[in-house]
């Protein structure tokens, strides 16, 4: 079964970072990434950028509206995520006991729903990865 791990963080929980601590920190969680895909359970993770260089996309009596940055302000913030594989919640759970980012924040895991179109049974399209 798939997973996403959604991992939020409150603007400013890193301000006081040092360039060098906040390099020790990605390394780390670098490094966190390559041994979930090592136990098999990660499939791509990734961290995003600062809401404010994103879009928010919502409709309007029918037409597409466009928002840059986050559409409205929140104590916490979508930093990074995973797309995870694992038999159960109890099974990936104990994987993250070491996460380094979760010093910063925390996250959500939560299992992929997997629809198929009502009329032709074609489901949503398979991951590409490059």
């Amino acid at each position: 079964m798939r997973y996403v791990a959604l991992v939020y963080i409150t603007p400013g929980a890193m301000d006081g970072m040092s360039a060098d601590d906040f390099r020790k920190l990605d390394d780390a969680t670098i490094a966190h990434d390559h041994k979930l895909r090592a136990s098999g359970h990660l499939l791509f993770a990734s961290p995003l950028a600062e809401p404010s260089s994103g879009r928010t996309l919502r409709t309007e009596d029918g037409v597409v509206v466009s928002t840059d940055g986050p559409f409205a302000e929140s104590k916490e913030v979508v930093a990074g995520f995973l797309l995870l594989e694992g038999e159960s919640l109890d099974e990936l759970t104990p994987l993250f006991a070491d996460d380094p980012i979760l010093q910063y924040g925390r996250m959500d895991i939560r299992p992929v729903v997997v629809h198929q179109h009502s009329e032709t049974g074609q489901k949503r399209p398979e991951p590409k990865f490059a």
